[in-house]
């Protein structure tokens, strides 16, 4: 039952939170630890957003240069194999990305997301996203 208040003479209501907001405020706080829970590779799917995948670096491409669809811009990119028991999955590695993992690395990629490529699974960082070293 909402209770009252009494606003410059006049008489007004306030919700007050129910047993049902809080059900859903403890849904959704489910929801958030399970997107935030580590993945395994078997367990990936196109698609997928916002994954948190731990994994060692199993090998390493060479790095190739390729030019950016919006500015004149080089950017160096290399694919890395990444394993974790369950299966391997290739790592789209960019700039700065290229020196920080080494094979044999373990790795975790936070806040990453699944595509495919030339009908290839991929995990990517991206922008959001963050790569590191374990």
């Amino acid at each position: 039952m909402p209770s009252r208040l009494i606003c410059e003479g006049r008489l007004s209501f306030r919700k007050i939170r129910t047993n049902e907001t809080h059900a859903e405020t403890a849904q959704n706080q489910r929801i958030r630890r399970k997107e935030e829970e580590i993945l395994k590779i078997n367990e990936l799917k196109d698609g997928m957003k916002r994954v948190e995948v731990e994994a060692k670096v199993v090998s390493k491409e060479p790095t190739r240069e390729v030019l950016s669809r919006y500015k004149d811009v080089v950017h160096r990119v290399a694919n890395a194999s990444v394993s974790d028991g369950t299966g391997t999955i290739k790592l789209t590695l960019w700039n700065d990305q290229i020196e920080q993992v080494n094979v044999n690395d373990n790795i975790k990629v936070e806040n990453g997301y699944i595509t495919t490529f030339r009908g290839e699974m991929q995990l990517n960082v991206g922008r959001y996203g963050k790569l590191s070293v374990l």
